[in-house]
C-alpha cells in the first residue's frame, strides 16, 4: 500500500530493534522538543499531529499500524469479526487491562468512550451517521451495528488524532479535567509553555511479541519522557546540537549540513513524509464561491512555493496527485490544475467571480518554518495576480483555535502525512476547518466509505480526487520529506510520521 521508502522508515530499523534487545535498560529521561504548545490534551475534540504525537504515549486505541500501515489490535484482542453482510463488527477486548487511576478496562468503559468519540469527534462523526447500534455484550466484548457497510472502520478506530481512545467511563465528560489512559506512560506534570512530563506507568500491560511500527510490544525503558515546547525551529536545531534535546521534531531543510557530523545529534531523513496544503474557508468569506477558490487556484505556483519552503531538492516533489507513487491510491486525476501559476488567468477569474479588492486573509505559523515560507511566495502570486494579502502569523496555538473560528481567516496552511486510507484525510468531513460541504462530495464520500471492494474504492477515489481540483476546497502544494534531529544515545527508536518512544532506550 505504501510507497517503499515509506514502509523502510519502519522496516528498516527492525533489524536495528532486534539488536539492541539485550542490550537496553531500564532508565533514563528523554527530553523532545516540539513545536509549540498544545491547546489541548484530548485527542477526540481536536485534530493535529502534535497532538497525535504526544498524547498516543498516554492514551490508546482499539486498534492501531504496523510497520506496513495494516491495522492492527491495540485494546482489542484481534481484527473486528465482521458479519457477512458488513454490518455487524463484533470486537473482543483485551483482559488486564487497567487505566492509570488503577481501575480496570472493560466493554463500559469502551462504549463510553465510542459514544464520546462519535459526538465529538471529526473522524467519529463520519461513523456516527451510518450507526445504528453501540452496546456491550458482555465485559470484554463490544458490538457495532452499521446501517451499512462502513470501509475504513477499523482505519478511523485506529488513527491516534479525533482519536477513538478509550478512558474510564468514570472520566468521561463533555470537557474532560483529567487524562487518564492505558499508555505506557502517563502524565505527572504539565507546566504550560515549559514542559509536559510524562512517567512510566508501571501498571502498563505490552501485548505479547516483539516491536511493530505502532503495534506488537509497547516496551518502556525510559523513566520519563519530556515533551518540550520550542516554537523556534532555529533554537530546537542549536539546542540538538548542544545536546539539550534527544529529539527534535520538524527542523528546516536547510539544516541538514548544520546537523550533519555533530557530537550530540545527528540527522534524521523521513522520505516522502507527507504533503502541505492551502485550506480555503468554504463557510464565510470571500473563498465561498468556487470561482474565487479556482482563482487562487490559478495563482500558484507549488513549485516556487516548495523550493522556498525546502530549499534542496530532495527535500521536495512538485506532484498534486494527493498520493505519491508506489501507494494504491495514486491517481492524476484532475492534476492539470495544479501548479499553474498564472496571474492573468487568476485575475481572469477573480474578476469574473467578483472580487471587491479585499485583502485575503492568509493564516500561518513560524513554528512550521516551511509553512511561513509558502506563505510569503503565495503571497507574491496572489499580489501579482491582483489581489490584496493580508498574512496573519500566529503561533501554532493560536493558528489552531482561530482556524476554528470562520470570520478570521481566508486560508490557512497545514500539512499531513499519507495517511492508509482516503477517509483519514482531515479536510474531506465537512465538520473540519475549512467546511467543505459540497453535494457531490458527500455523495463521492458516502460511496468510498461504505464500498468494501478495494478496486472500486479506488476508482471512486479518484472520481473524488477530481472534484478536488474542480471545486478547489484545498490546494496541495506536493510531497515533502520531513527532517528531525536524534541525540546518537537515543537507541532502539523507529522514525515514523508521530515519533513514538516507547521501545527506545538511552545508550551510555
Amino acid at each position: 500500500m505504501l510507497k517503499k521508502l515509506t514502509v523502510a522508515a519502519f522496516a528498516g530499523v527492525s533489524m536495528l530493534v532486534a539488536a539492541y534487545a539485550q542490550a537496553q535498560e531500564r532508565g533514563g529521561v528523554v527530553n523532545v522538543a516540539t513545536i509549540g504548545e498544545l491547546t489541548t490534551l484530548d485527542p477526540m475534540t481536536a485534530t493535529g499531529d502534535l497532538l497525535g504525537m504526544v498524547t498516543q504515549h498516554f492514551f490508546e486505541t482499539l486498534y492501531t499500524f504496523d510497520k506496513n500501515w495494516n491495522v492492527a489490535p491495540l485494546l482489542a484482542e484481534a481484527l473486528p469479526e465482521v458479519s457477512a453482510d458488513g454490518k455487524v463488527h463484533t470486537i473482543k477486548l483485551r483482559q488486564g487491562i487497567t487505566f492509570h487511576d488503577g481501575s480496570a478496562m472493560t466493554s463500559e468503559d469502551v462504549v463510553a468512550s465510542l459514544k464520546r468519540w462519535l459526538a465529538v469527534a471529526s473522524r467519529g462523526k463520519l461513523v456516527a451517521a451510518n450507526l445504528e447500534k453501540l452496546e456491550a455484550v458482555d465485559d470484554y466484548t463490544i458490538e457495532l451495528t452499521l446501517k451499512q457497510p462502513f470501509a475504513p472502520l477499523a482505519v478511523l478506530l485506529a488513527f491516534n488524532n479525533s482519536a477513538a481512545v478509550v478512558l474510564p467511563s468514570e472520566k468521561i465528560a463533555e470537557t474532560l479535567s483529567e487524562y487518564v489512559g492505558t499508555g505506557p506512560y502517563m502524565i505527572k506534570e504539565r507546566k504550560p509553555d515549559q514542559y509536559l512530563q510524562l512517567v512510566r506507568f508501571d501498571g502498563y500491560k505490552a501485548r505479547e511479541g516483539e516491536p511493530d511500527g505502532f503495534g506488537g510490544a509497547r516496551k518502556q525503558y525510559l523513566d520519563e519522557i519530556r515533551f518540550v515546547p520550542v516554537p523556534d525551529a532555529n533554537t530546537r536545531v542549536e539546542g540538538a546540537i548542544a545536546g539539550q534535546y534527544d529529539y527534535a521534531d520538524l527542523l528546516p531543510a536547510e539544516a541538514f549540513d548544520r546537523l550533519n557530523g555533530q557530537a550530540k545529534t545527528e540527522p534524521l531523513v523521513l522520505k516522502s513524509f507527507g504533503w502541505p496544503m492551502f485550506i480555503m474557508n468554504n463557510k464565510e468569506g470571500m473563498m465561498t464561491t468556487v470561482g474565487m477558490r479556482k482563482a487562487v487556484q490559478a495563482a500558484l505556483n507549488a513549485e516556487d512555493m516548495l523550493a522556498a519552503a525546502f530549499g534542496k531538492p530532495e527535500f521536495y516533489t512538485v506532484d498534486g496527485a494527493l498520493y505519491p507513487e508506489g501507494y494504491q491510491w495514486r491517481t492524476d486525476a484532475g492534476v492539470d490544475a495544479y501548479n499553474i501559476g498564472d496571474p492573468e488567468k487568476a485575475k481572469a477569474l477573480a474578476t469574473e467571480a467578483g472580487y471587491d479588492g479585499k485583502p485575503i486573509r492568509i493564516l500561518t505559523s513560524r513554528q512550521y518554518e516551511f509553512h511561513y515560507k509558502m506563505a510569503q511566495v503565495a503571497a507574491e502570486y496572489l499580489k501579482m495576480a491582483g489581489f490584496a494579502v493580508q498574512l496573519d502569523v500566529v503561533d501554532w496555538a493560536t493558528l489552531v483555535q482561530r482556524r476554528a473560528e470562520p470570520a478570521l481567516w481566508d486560508i490557512f496552511i497545514t500539512h499531513s502525512p499519507f495517511l492508509p486510507d482516503p477517509a483519514l484525510i482531515a479536510p474531506l468531513p465537512a465538520s473540519y476547518p475549512g467546511w467543505w460541504a459540497s453535494e457531490e462530495k458527500e455523495k463521492l464520500l458516502v460511496a468510498l466509505n461504505t464500498e468494501m471492494d478495494a478496486q472500486k474504492r479506488v476508482a471512486i477515489w479518484s472520481d473524488l480526487q477530481k472534484l478536488i481540483y474542480d471545486e478547489a476546497p484545498f490546494y496541495k502544494v506536493g510531497d515533502f520529506s520531513a527532517l528531525s534531529a536524534k541525540s546518537p544515545r537515543l537507541q532502539g527508536f523507529t522514525p515514523s510520521a508521530w515519533p513514538f518512544f516507547w521501545n527506545a532506550h538511552l545508550g551510555k
